[in-house]
């Protein structure tokens, strides 16, 4: 019988020959695919980002005056029960470093400007801060015993995040634990970051109306605030 060989007479010309056939025909299927599944994959629009990545500050090292929000005032976004603060966190702007609208957001969210707010797991106050927070000896009620507390864990936390916004909320709403591992996120701290950079993102634009906040409201925040309008601020 005729011995069926490559052209160069070599025994092992035939598997050669086919196995590079497999591999072309392997190229080639890859080609194909290719073709018809990446420009599917090109009109499919990304996925909305968790949060805005614009959305950055560095808390400055030496106090408030390096600060390019700092001093510059509120935006008029807030809830009134917000605002009726805006004195008090202009002034804690200025002796924590922080923007005064990112101090505003933390506080519209977590209580709405209420200064008795309550969580079912212990969280007091304006900031809602957890008792292991304060010292010996402080009323965690009082408006700036709670905004101390409060607003040097968030400093903190903006240094452990470098300066991101988004990932110093999940601190603060996680724990410091949540930095920088955005895959271990809850639901919960995912609405959080979300509600909050969208936000403060609003606000350092000077915008007079957030629709994230209005989205906040919608999903339970208004009570929060109706509660809070009914509270004296001392």
């Amino acid at each position: 019988m005729a011995n069926f060989r490559g052209m160069d007479g070599d025994r092992h010309g035939t598997p050669a020959a086919l196995s590079r056939m497999r591999v072309l025909l392997s190229i080639l299927s890859i080609l194909f695919a290719a073709s018809v599944f990446i420009p599917i994959l090109l009109r499919i629009p990304p996925p909305a980002p968790l949060f805005d990545p614009s959305i950055r500050t560095i808390v400055p090292s030496g106090g408030s005056s390096g600060h390019p929000m700092a001093g510059r005032g509120l935006a008029p976004l807030f809830t009134p029960e917000v605002m009726r603060w805006s004195d008090r966190i202009l002034r804690w702007a200025d002796e924590h470093g922080l923007n005064p609208n990112l101090i505003a957001t933390v506080m519209q969210i977590e209580s709405c400007g209420d200064p008795q707010a309550l969580s079912p797991r212990g969280a007091i106050g304006l900031f809602q801060v957890m008792p292991f927070h304060f010292r010996d000896g402080d009323d965690p009620w009082h408006p700036d015993v709670n905004a101390r507390a409060g607003l040097s864990y968030l400093s903190r936390l903006l240094r452990i995040a470098r300066g991101d916004v988004a990932q110093a909320m999940a601190g603060y709403h996680g724990g410091p634990s949540a930095i920088g591992r955005p895959e271990r996120w809850g639901n919960e701290t995912r609405r959080y970051v979300r509600w909050g950079t969208g936000i403060y993102a609003d606000a350092v634009r000077g915008a007079d109306r957030s629709e994230t906040l209005e989205q906040w409201l919608r999903s339970g925040g208004r009570g929060l605030c109706e509660q809070a309008a009914k509270r004296v601020i001392r």
